[in-house]
């Protein structure tokens, strides 16, 4: 693991952090996906069941993806304009830079002490405590380092989120990160009886039949670029208000496009209701696209990265494939 100001010891620093702290406050990244809330809701289940004070939120818009509602802890949460402003030592989690944290990064800067914790190689290490270790599957198997590192106890909630954390990062153990290691800690998770058929469904399977036919409309958009080993497509504002479909609904909808055959880099483009271009791209193995990621001022991992844009959206694919 990296270590920042706080020496070459980063999980032995965050550990006194967290064990001298009056109050812990917990925040990951704007739409949070699995890893950061799971890994978010963990140590919060974690330090609650300690008797520790302890606060949790994530930037506005304040709300999660269907498919992770049913997280334990998610009631627990405050909103964003409930959370301390300046922190005795807040946790940061996934979240690679401070643009990240939204309208949470003023709470950050005010912090006495920050903690990074997060498995991104892109990550900008902007914490008094940065706990980031690239060799990690997930977020969440950070947070479990530190958790031994606190020697407090798992209970099933924190489990739970865990085994979340787990599963969304290496793609149910499809992407290279799974190692003997990540098969370890979701063994050692799953003894506190984590329900895997339905978390796995919920995760993973289960859409409104509305998303299913803005997936067909998707499919159907979908360009392949053979010379280039590329396909791609866009969900607009207007096809989500026809079908009746959120924006966090469709998170899943890369992992459809990236079976073709045909391609080694897959990328979906979501407009956003400002206009802004979220993007996001998965590579097989051969083609890093991190640096197309971080070029574009976003970041992420060698084969699984994203950025946000401002332009048309073919105007985006041209600077994707002129990057790659």
């Amino acid at each position: 693991m990296t270590g920042g100001p706080a020496g070459p010891d980063p999980l032995g620093a965050a550990a006194a952090a967290v064990d001298g702290a009056r109050q812990v406050a917990l925040a990951c990244h704007v739409n949070p996906d699995g890893d950061a809330l799971g890994s978010m809701l963990a140590l919060l289940h974690v330090l609650r069941a300690a008797g520790r004070d302890v606060v949790a939120s994530f930037p506005t818009p304040f709300r999660v993806a269907p498919h992770y509602r049913d997280l334990p802890g998610l009631d627990l949460l405050v909103p964003p304009a409930e959370f301390p402003t300046e922190p005795d030592v807040m946790i940061t989690f996934d979240s690679g830079s401070l643009a990240r944290l939204g309208d949470l990064e003023p709470a950050a800067k005010g912090a006495r002490v920050l903690v990074v914790v997060d498995h991104h190689v892109s990550n900008e290490r902007f914490g008094t405590v940065n706990l980031v270790d690239p060799d990690a599957a997930a977020s969440g198997v950070v947070v479990q380092a530190l958790v031994d590192r606190l020697g407090l106890p798992l209970d099933r909630d924190a489990a739970v989120c865990l085994y979340a954390a787990l599963v969304c990062d290496t793609g149910r153990f499809q992407y290279s990160s799974t190692t003997p290691a990540v098969f370890d800690l979701a063994r050692r998770l799953t003894e506190f009886d984590v329900p895997v058929p339905e978390l796995s469904r919920r995760l993973f399977e289960e859409h409104r039949f509305a998303y299913l036919q803005l997936l067909g409309d998707a499919l159907a958009r979908a360009e392949l670029v053979p010379e280039r080993r590329f396909v791609w497509t866009a969900v607009t504002q207007d096809m989500l208000r026809r079908h009746g479909v959120t924006i966090d609904e469709v998170e899943g909808l890369i992992d459809i496009l990236r079976r073709a055959e045909e391609a080694e880099v897959t990328c979906v483009l979501k407009e956003e209701a400002d206009g802004t271009v979220r993007v996001s791209l998965r590579s097989l193995g051969a083609v890093a696209v991190d640096g197309v990621a971080v070029a574009h001022g976003g970041g992420g991992h060698r084969f699984a990265s994203g950025f946000s844009a401002e332009g048309d959206v073919r105007d985006v694919v041209a600077r994707i494939l002129a990057a790659l």
